[in-house]
């Protein structure tokens, strides 16, 4: 959610990361009910991904299974369809992983600031480094969707408030640490693969907003870069 309370802080993200891909479904099948039996233009990859038979044909496990992926994330229509969306989130938390713990590999983040929390919007990654040295992720985070974009560069945390509130919104921001005119980190209560993203936020999860709050103090360096697939 976003803030704007000192300095003229602009209106930030609320709660959110991003779907890896805000264009739209397509053809969805017209069906409101709770499952559909039609195959989606994804209909391998997202059986491959939930470890269903590849067959490329819609059964009803298939649909429970895809309905089930869905709803986790916040992913809507969640009637079970394999569309893009549904096939974007996947994708990325493939690449995801295929990160491993060697997040700065491409040498994109400073490794001459010291202490400093790296954002790949690309990725939808994020994670803390002292030089060369990982301190502390990645870990996976939602960033502002498109019209909303957190805005890259170098930046500095130039104010913490562990129990703030926006004053746009009126929702909480905990562990909220700003580093570029009202965008800040902050935890949310909600999957950091819900589409399509925040008003510019970067959202972690509450564990790791938290941990963030513990390794972070005013001053120290933000570095976001890439962009965020649909932005």
């Amino acid at each position: 959610m976003g803030d704007i309370r000192r300095r003229g802080a602009v209106a930030l993200g609320i709660t959110g990361l991003v779907a890896p891909l805000t264009i739209a479904l397509g053809a969805t099948p017209a069906q409101a009910a709770s499952c559909t039996t039609q195959a989606g233009p994804y209909q391998k990859k997202v059986e491959k991904f939930l470890g269903r038979p590849v067959d490329g044909r819609q059964s009803a496990a298939d649909c429970k299974a895809i309905k089930a992926f869905q709803t986790k994330h916040g992913i809507t229509p969640n009637i079970g369809y394999a569309g893009s969306i549904t096939w974007g989130v996947m994708d990325l938390m493939n690449k995801q992983k295929a990160v491993g713990s060697d997040p700065n590999k491409d040498g994109k983040c400073p490794v001459n600031k010291g202490r400093i929390a790296c954002v790949n919007l690309t990725l939808q990654l994020s994670w803390i480094q002292d030089g060369d040295t990982l301190v502390y992720g990645p870990v996976p985070v939602r960033t502002g969707r498109n019209g909303y974009e957190t805005r890259t560069g170098l930046k500095k945390i130039y104010w913490r408030d562990k129990n703030h509130v926006s004053s746009i919104y009126n929702v909480p921001m905990p562990y909220s640490q700003f580093f570029d005119g009202g965008q800040a980190f902050h935890s949310v209560n909600l999957s950091m693969w819900n589409p399509p993203g925040s008003h510019g936020c970067t959202n972690m999860t509450p564990k790791d907003a938290k941990k963030y709050w513990s390794l972070l103090k005013k001053g120290d360096d933000v570095f976001v870069y890439g962009r965020k697939p649909g932005t």
